[in-house]
């Protein structure tokens, strides 16, 4: 497969061990995007914004062709 047929955007996902660990960088976690933890693995926690585990449109663009 060419990279060029790709379409699919990013969608950020910080992870850490343990709930104790992420409250020391809970001012650092980006707004909108997701948190995982792998003591509790089969929970996502979402940072707000529209949509959950999903991407937002490029609004950088593709940049020059």
């Amino acid at each position: 497969m060419k990279a060029d047929c790709c379409h699919a955007s990013l969608v950020f996902v910080t992870a850490f061990e343990t709930r104790g660990a992420m409250q020391g960088f809970l001012s650092q976690i980006s707004w909108e995007t997701e948190v995982w933890i792998a003591e509790n693995p089969d929970h996502l926690i979402h940072f707000n914004g529209e949509r959950f585990l999903g991407p937002y449109p490029d609004v950088l663009g593709a940049g020059p062709k």
